[in-house]
């Protein structure tokens, strides 16, 4: 009677396996597939530099702003636009101001969703080149 209780109650076993084949196999297209991704770098200037003085210096010799404010509205040389407006008069701009660089305020509270709409339109118009100044809440 013994014999027969301890086969019954055997304790079932998990395969292993397939598990670690299937995460050395993410892991190995992760290896391969990493250097690939091309990434944004944006040079910061040093904080300590700056000032509001020089914020206000720099919006006076750039032709070319671009506002993003805390409800995420875009405006553009002073007046509200939206996203192909934007683009459309980016690529105006770059036929009249083909060396100057665009310059971007972005509100701390606006989405970063429309930082990433602005800086397309600017690379789609032609501008190699972006000024982005961070103006704080308050």
């Amino acid at each position: 009677m013994r014999s027969s209780m301890s086969d019954s109650q055997e304790e079932p076993t998990i395969n292993l396996t397939p598990l670690i084949d299937v995460v050395f196999v993410v892991l190995i297209l992760f290896i391969l597939i990493a250097p690939m991704l091309e990434l944004d770098r944006i040079e910061l200037a040093p904080a300590a530099a700056h000032s509001q003085g020089t914020t206000s210096s720099l919006q006076e010799k750039s032709p070319l702003t671009i506002q993003v404010k805390k409800d995420d509205t875009i405006w553009f040389q002073g007046r509200a636009v939206d996203t192909e407006a934007l683009l459309s008069l980016l690529k105006e701009a770059k036929r009249h101001f083909p060396q100057s660089t665009p310059q971007l305020l972005q509100d701390k509270r606006a989405h970063f969703g429309t930082y990433q709409m602005v800086k397309n339109a600017i690379e789609l118009a032609g501008f190699d080149q972006l000024e982005i100044v961070l103006q704080p809440h308050g």
